[in-house]
């Protein structure tokens, strides 16, 4: 199998890379433009693996997208770059639609093109899987063990810039299905953690921030909900999708646990507090700080059409999952330490208010 991974030097990206070189022994040409977000450190596993290769380029350019894809030839192309942090698209919403928007229909278009020269056998195997998130649909109300779920038929109510440049990256890939036929396959996934995550979402951050007795912002009061799924399952689950899922078809990944974020923070402050005891309780560090502008209230996955369909389940719970994490951020700061030097935490997708204007009458 020869596999294009867009994006493939991120967190969700790498983690995807690692799995189909080393545990499935693929042929892999990972692409990703490395901006801030992009690491070759987290393929430091593969670098010298003869299976993977490496391409530095933006999805939005369509003649170095079209030379790659020709030249290298996949059965697959598997579609991670993005813009990925809500915050930043706050107050920097134009990258996220150049890149989540402009960029996926470039690589559409490239796809497209090669798809439509290939051999009637090849072009039927062939699939491009363009990976999502669950912030498209919205947000639930409800507290935790709630009944409703997003499911694949659920209607897109996206609230920040990050999720409707999703959302409509997303349309273009399932357009693209329906007008030209390339045979996409969609999925949308819950928040993902572990291993090599970039430190400005909440479970690394609240990681190195605690380990360096830093406060931990939590937002408004720490009510917020979301369903986490450990990255390696989710890369175990994009690889059966790619291989399986039916093209026109969009799967849900989830990991079916729901944590308050203020649990969340409590649960990494306990398991830090235990394998490197501090002075004091690392809890005491928890600020509340403003929420952040269009905050959802809950997220949560159904994930049964990929369980019962093709076949998937979590491996890792919630606990197992965060111990595993806390752990690898306590043995690798090779990887992490030059990326606090360059990002120390502060606080992003803030909206500064209006100025106060006089009283004309």
């Amino acid at each position: 199998m020869r596999i294009i991974v867009t994006g493939g030097a991120g967190f969700i990206g790498s983690a995807l890379v690692r799995h189909l070189v080393l545990d499935k022994g693929e042929d892999v040409l990972t692409i990703d433009a490395l901006t801030y977000a992009g690491n070759m450190a987290s393929l430091k596993l593969v670098e010298d693996n003869p299976h993977h290769s490496f391409l530095q380029a933006d999805i939005r350019d369509h003649a170095a997208m079209t030379k790659a894809i020709a030249d290298f030839r996949p059965d697959r192309i598997m579609h991670l770059a993005a813009e990925s942090h809500v915050d930043r698209s706050i107050t920097g919403a134009a990258d996220f639609i150049q890149t989540n928007v402009v960029g996926t229909f470039t690589l559409l278009e490239a796809a497209r093109a090669y798809w439509n020269g290939l051999e009637p056998e090849a072009k039927e195997a062939f699939r491009f899987l363009h990976v999502s998130t669950d912030e498209v649909y919205g947000s639930l109300e409800g507290n935790l063990g709630n009944e409703t779920l997003f499911r694949e038929d659920t209607p897109y109510d996206p609230s920040s810039p990050y999720s409707a440049s999703k959302a409509a990256s997303d349309h273009l890939a399932k357009a693209w299905h329906r007008t030209y036929g390339l045979p996409v396959v969609v999925s949308n996934c819950s928040n993902n953690y572990g291993p090599y995550h970039f430190p400005e979402k909440l479970i690394p951050l609240t990681i190195l921030n605690a380990l360096a007795a830093k406060e931990l912002p939590v937002y408004g009061a720490g009510e917020n909900i979301r369903d986490w799924l450990y990255v390696e399952d989710h890369a175990r689950a994009l690889d059966l999708i790619a291989a399986t899922g039916q093209p026109g078809e969009t799967y849900n990944v989830g990991g079916r646990n729901e944590r308050r974020n203020i649990d969340v923070v409590r649960r990494i402050c306990q398991v830090l507090d235990r394998l490197v005891p501090g002075d004091a309780p690392r809890e005491n560090l928890i600020r509340f700080v403003t929420d952040r502008p269009g905050h959802d209230a809950r997220y949560a996955i159904d994930a049964t059409k990929l369980e019962d369909g093709l076949g998937w389940r979590a491996q890792e719970n919630f606990d197992s999952g965060i111990e595993k994490t806390v752990q690898w951020y306590l043995d690798n700061g090779w990887w992490w330490q030059p990326l606090r030097e360059a990002y120390d935490g502060q606080r992003l997708g803030l909206i500064a208010a209006k100025p106060a204007t006089a009283n004309a009458g």
